[in-house]
Parts: C-alpha cells; structure tokens; sequence
C-alpha cells in the first residue's frame, strides 16, 4: 500500500506518529516518509531513532497545522497524510481554550484545504471517544474537527482526495494516560481513583496504527471507523498496576465522564456494524446508504444502538494488562 509512496504524519513525534514511523518501515518501502512537527527536540530525538543515514526515505519537517502556507509546502507531492497532530490533554485544552480551537479545528481545516489543493490521495484524522457527546473543550474540537473530515470528501468535489476519520479510546501507556500516573504513584504506595465506578475502552499502541493501515485500503471517503476493543474498570487498573497498593477516591476531575462512548444513540441510523469495526457514515448525501449490502456486507445497527465502556461485550482483566506491562510495550509507549 505504501511501497513507493509519498506519506506524511502530522504529530508525527507523538507516541503513535513514532509507532506508525517504525511500523511503515518495518512494512512497507515508501518514497518518502515525512515526519510533520513542531517541536525540534523531539525531531532530533526521533531523527537519533531513524536516521535518513539508514532509512533513506525518511524527512523531518517542522511545521504546525495552524500555518496553512507551511501545510501547502509540506504536502507538496505527498500521496497519504495521517492527521495525528492534536491538542490533547483535557487540562490544557480547558485552560487554553483559543489555543486547542486553533490547533484541533482550524488545524483541521488547513489539512483539508492543503490535501485537496495539493492532490493528496488519502487522508485519515485520529479522533478520540471523547469526541462523542462531549463533555470538555477537547472532546467538543474533535467532533469539530470529525464533522470537517467528514464531510471533506464531498467538500473536495471532483478532486481526488478523499478523508475519514478513525475513533478509539485510550491508548495503554500513551503520554497523559493513567498507567504512566499509576506507575509512578506505586512508588508512595497509594493509587488516586477518580471514581470506582468508572470504565474506559483500551487499545494499545500498535493495535491502534495496524487498524489506522486497515483503514487506508477499506476507506471510501466520509466514514468514521471505530475499532471493536476491549473495555476495563478502573480498579482493575489499579489492580494491574500496583497490586499491593492503597487506593483513595479523589472523585471525577472536571471535563471527565464516568463511562465513554464511542457511538452514541444519535448516530445509530447512520452506524453499520462488522466483525471487528464499525463504521459511522457522513449525514451528506454522497455518504448515504440504502442498506448494508452497499457498505461491504456490514449490517446496519438497530435504532439506539450505543457503543459505550459500560456496555461492553470485551473486557481486559487485571491479569491481561499485568501481561501487557511485562512484556514492555505500555513502558515503552509511555516514555
């Protein structure tokens, strides 16, 4: 799919822009492989990890999704982008607010505008569960930023370029996410809990990058693709962590849901279910189907149908992430 191709990553210094970097290489022989941030650090870091000496396709580029001239040089003969670069961490999005409508929305718009302009083929936008009924300001610049990317390929008209958007939850060891703060906090002893209660959908780094390369070849332009993936409580993540540890409810943080969702009831009739994904077709009329016989052999999801932490037929147990963190994979993610 990539052999010979021109693909670009915005973000692409995050914890899934250094996975798909490393997974594309592993796969597949690009043309190029341009890596799109802002920070130089991490670009110099990641270029000591992938050196262009020893992988000759690889690019760094720095830049940011806000200054559209920059994006329309960047994509400059690119064939795919995947769109990972985001404001994310709910505090910082809550505090800055200006700031995460600049990054996730008018972002978005300047990715679209350069895509189509530059004759990009394909371009994918990572998305979150908290893009879903939002809550927060970075849930609410997601679905903003979903609905853009959605309705792009029709935006686009008789260009080629054509956009979808993939949905998951958290990701196990991702910067910001819970694990890292219950592996340190295991160090005095006491993990904080938010709220006993509380449940989130889990995918690991790697499951999330071979599901966006998944994507790629099934996308038609308009759809969100959620993954089916497993769900767990807080206290068995607690359990998982720091099994000898005390545990002491702090009560859920502002902008925080007790369960997530990742399909809501609204967006049922549009929604067609798979073995192991499911897809959220556009409310544009070039992205309406009849039936599910058009959308792959998926079958239409019955009205208010809701994918939801809670609702969950897949559940990890403290044993499945206990195995996970031995093996290294969330450690590593996490750093």
């Amino acid at each position: 799919m990539f052999n010979n191709k021109v693909v670009l990553v915005t973000g692409g210094t995050g914890s899934f822009g250094q996975q798909m970097i490393e997974t594309v290489l592993d796969r597949y022989e690009p043309k190029r492989l341009i890596v799109l941030s802002r920070d130089e650090l991490k670009q110099f870091q990641m270029a000591e990890r992938f050196p262009v000496e020893r992988y000759d396709a690889m690019r760094y580029l720095i830049g940011d999704v806000r200054d559209r001239d920059r994006l329309y040089r960047a994509f400059d003969d690119v064939d795919v982008v995947v769109h990972a670069a985001a404001m994310k961490q709910v505090p910082a999005c809550e505090y800055n607010p200006i700031e995460a409508i600049r990054t996730n929305i008018m972002g978005a718009a300047n990715v679209i505008d350069a895509a189509i302009d530059r004759g990009v083929e394909k371009v994918i936008a990572l998305s979150t569960d908290k893009a879903a009924n939002p809550i927060n300001l970075y849930g609410a610049t997601k679905l903003a930023s979903d609905k853009l990317f959605t309705s792009a390929s029709a935006y686009a008209g008789a260009h080629r370029t054509r956009f979808c958007v993939v949905r998951y939850g958290n990701v196990i060891g991702s910067r910001g996410s819970v694990i890292p703060l219950f592996l340190r906090a295991r160090k005095e002893g006491v993990l904080p809990i938010t709220d006993p209660r509380m449940t989130r959908f889990w995918i690991t780094i790697q499951e999330g990058v071979d599901f966006v390369l998944r994507v790629l070849e099934m996308m038609r332009g308009g759809e969100i693709f959620v993954p089916k993936i497993p769900s767990m409580n807080i206290m068995d993540v607690a359990a998982a962590v720091g099994p000898e540890c005390e545990t002491r409810v702090i009560g859920i943080r502002p902008g925080e849901k007790l369960h997530e969702v990742m399909i809501p009831e609204d967006d049922a009739h549009n929604t067609f279910e798979y073995s192991d994904h499911f897809r959220i077709l556009s409310s544009t009329p070039e992205n309406r189907s009849g039936d599910g016989s058009a959308m792959d052999g998926g079958n239409r999801c019955e009205d208010e149908f809701r994918y939801s932490s809670d609702r969950n037929d897949q559940w990890l147990s403290p044993d499945d992430l206990r195995a996970m963190l031995d093996s290294g994979e969330t450690l590593r993610t996490s750093t």
